[in-house]
């Protein structure tokens, strides 16, 4: 090899070493860790025990924030297998509109496990774990069927359309109340994005002809919190409302009474169960027990405090 050559090989291998520093810079295994948004508690603690197990399983973990983007989150994925990492663990921002990335990963040979937002249309993945969300949602409704066993009106803030975990709730929702529709009629049913501020403003606009109900079920703790505070503007303190993520403020809401209850999904479980499997098959292609690992969401009342998986952030 002469000087040239010699020179052009080493400015080849440091420009690697720039792209992907964790592959090259350690004997270990890379594992790509991808959420849709740091803007969500909910995220922020999945990705949290993200590189918590990844530490435990010791490999290295490149870090992902879709920034509520599917484009960012794909170029994340991009980015991921130009430095060749081992495996991706993703919640994806939409089920549809990051499949084209992920099909890439997989017939790029790199394998994959989706967490919380199930990923239909991509032959190949690895696994998926999360919660059985519509379970979640029959729990939700069936808490608050039992809340008012009279029966009830009631409004229903739904989740961000195109999100796997939003369908499924929705989907529960509908299974416990259609069949009681006589008792239990939902007056008013609305998409509030997951989102605190949304939720806060589609209860406070809702429609006139609406008189406020009793209750009021939200596909997220951050709209269970917008819809109160809503609620609260309008002068309705007394409304029954339920939430889902059993996030550390819906429990000190539910502690305090402020919150019927909050549908426990398990994330950090969901988020240390994929790392292990994602690993397990990167270091000697160990297969899963279960390609499909749903977990059984439960609602916490203030009876069951206890069972919540972040009750400890709320000290």
């Amino acid at each position: 090899m002469n000087r040239r050559e010699f020179l052009l090989s080493s400015a080849a291998f440091g420009a690697m070493m720039v792209a992907a520093p964790s592959v090259f810079a350690e004997d270990k295994l890379t594992i790509l860790g991808s959420v849709p948004s740091l803007g969500f508690p909910f995220f922020v603690h999945m990705l949290n025990e993200i590189k918590a197990e990844a530490a435990t399983q010791g490999v290295n973990l490149t870090e992902s924030d879709g920034q509520n983007s599917a484009t960012k989150q794909t170029a994340d994925i991009e980015a991921a297998l130009v430095q060749k990492v081992n495996a991706i663990v993703i919640s994806p921002l939409d089920v549809n509109a990051l499949a084209p990335a992920i099909e890439e990963a997989v017939k790029a040979g790199v394998p994959v496990v989706t967490i919380d937002r199930r990923v239909d249309g991509v032959e190949g993945i690895l696994a998926h774990v999360g919660a059985d969300n519509v379970k979640g949602g029959e729990a939700e409704a069936s808490a608050m069927v039992a809340a008012f066993p009279n029966g009830a009106k009631l409004f229903h803030l739904q989740g961000q359309p195109g999100a796997g975990p939003a369908i499924d709730r929705n989907k529960g929702v509908h299974n416990i109340l259609d069949p009681l529709k006589d008792k239990y009629q939902i007056v008013f049913e609305q998409t509030a994005n997951f989102a605190r501020a949304e939720a806060l403003s589609v209860t406070e606009a809702r429609d006139a002809a609406h008189r406020q109900p009793p209750a009021l079920l939200s596909a997220k703790d951050d709209q269970a919190r917008g819809a109160r505070e809503g609620c609260a503007a309008r002068n309705f303190p007394a409304v029954t409302i339920s939430g889902s993520a059993a996030l550390p403020h819906a429990l000190v809401a539910v502690r305090d009474g402020k919150l019927a209850g909050t549908v426990e999904q398990f994330p950090g479980k969901q988020s240390r169960t994929a790392v292990q499997i994602a690993v397990a098959y990167a270091k000697d292609k160990t297969e899963p027990k279960e390609k499909l690992v749903l977990l059984t969401p439960i609602v916490i009342g203030k009876d069951n405090l206890d069972k919540a998986e972040r009750l400890n952030e709320t000290k």
